[in-house]
């Protein structure tokens, strides 16, 4: 694989190369690690990979990686959200099938003409919602799908951190600094940054789809140009409603994503800082605990799982998943030219969806009204 981003001082682009090795179908052999030709090619020198292929651009990886026999099978975007449209523009018409981090692009305008892009190529685009390669949320979603807990009636997920709380980004922070620069991550800061991945799991594990929603989006910190604070009320296409409470100046949280489901005869309640318990609690019946491993799961679980109960599986495990996932369907792709992402890895739909939902909770954010999806 090729990888965009990841240069020095990068966070998700270096989880991206862990992740996709952790199966041993996947290595990293080539990057455009950071636009200074010399930075990257000291991150190629920190992944132990040939320096002739640490490259000062995509375009010029795309074009040098095309023409080589042993090319990149795909490229990773692991860079702020402005660039993820060119990117995936170009490796898509260079034929390099794309896994990109999300959001899929900076604004929802984006999102459509990317998705005509993708359709049109058939090539393979997976999008790393993470939280859906974890073992018990693929548990969550058998469960929901199979009417074990009656009509969803209330959805409830919250996504809190804490790392925004001060004006890091004034200290050269870069991680900070680019997301709460409009021209970098888009309109929305942290409504796209983690309120993207609430909305995505709300509709993943559920198998509904929001179809209206009434959002109050704020800049708590002195300064921030873009939303730092978020509440989202939403209405399912069942009837059901819900909330997504994201926030990034959560003083004294870590990555707290929290979800429950509440059904007419029970409820689900999973924790991404535990990920290996997922409660069920009846209305009439005994509150259950499940184990990540254990043999009672769902098949859907078991198949993402790699160890024994009572050994933990985290972060980099679940990021493994998807990447295991994208293998396979690079290999069918290989074998017939069609694209056949499995409906388990979230792909371009995911992400127009996501891109929806930043540009319809900024919109109703504006006018204060409920709008439609």
């Amino acid at each position: 694989m090729g990888l965009t981003g990841g240069g020095p001082g990068a966070f998700i682009g270096p989880v991206h190369r862990i992740a996709a090795e952790l199966d041993g179908r996947i290595e990293l052999v080539a990057g455009a690690f950071s636009s200074s030709p010399e930075r990257s090619k000291q991150a190629a020198a920190s992944y132990r990979i040939d320096p002739a292929r640490a490259y000062g651009s995509y375009t010029e990886m795309f074009a040098a990686e095309k023409e080589r026999e042993d090319g990149i099978d795909f490229v990773v975007i692991a860079t702020p959200n402005n660039t993820h449209l060119p990117i995936a523009r170009a490796a898509i018409e260079a034929g390099i099938p794309v896994m990109s981090d999300k959001p899929a692009t900076a604004t929802y305008d984006e999102a459509l003409e990317l998705e005509k892009i993708v359709v049109a190529a058939g090539l393979p685009y997976g999008l790393t919602h993470t939280y859906a390669g974890y073992a018990l949320v693929r548990d969550a979603r058998a469960i929901c799908a199979s009417g074990e807990l009656g009509n969803i009636r209330k959805v409830v997920i919250e996504y809190l951190q804490g790392w925004l709380s001060a004006p890091i980004e004034q200290t050269g922070q870069k991680q900070a600094g680019w997301r709460v620069d409009p021209a970098l991550s888009g309109p929305g800061g942290c409504i796209g940054d983690i309120g993207t991945h609430a909305f995505h799991l709300v509709e993943y594990v559920t198998g509904l789809d929001i179809t209206a929603l009434q959002a109050k989006l704020r800049s708590v910190v002195p300064g921030r140009r873009v939303d730092d604070d978020c509440t989202a009320l939403f209405k399912l296409n069942n009837s059901a409603e819900g909330v997504i409470v994201a926030s990034q100046i959560a003083a004294g949280e870590g990555n707290g994503v929290r979800l429950r489901i509440y059904g007419e005869n029970a409820s689900i309640h999973w924790e991404q800082e535990n990920p290996n318990i997922l409660r069920i609690r009846r209305s009439s019946g005994p509150d259950e605990t499940r184990h990540a491993g254990a043999a009672y799961l769902s098949g859907a679980a078991r198949a993402v799982t790699r160890l024994p109960g009572g050994h933990p599986e985290g972060y980099l495990e679940a990021f493994a998943v998807l990447y295991r996932e994208f293998a396979d369907a690079l290999e069918a792709w290989r074998a017939d030219r069609a694209e056949t992402l499995p409906d388990t890895l979230p792909g371009i739909r995911a992400g127009v969806r996501g891109m929806r939902f930043i540009e319809r909770a900024i919109e109703s954010n504006k006018t204060g009204q409920w709008v439609d999806f």
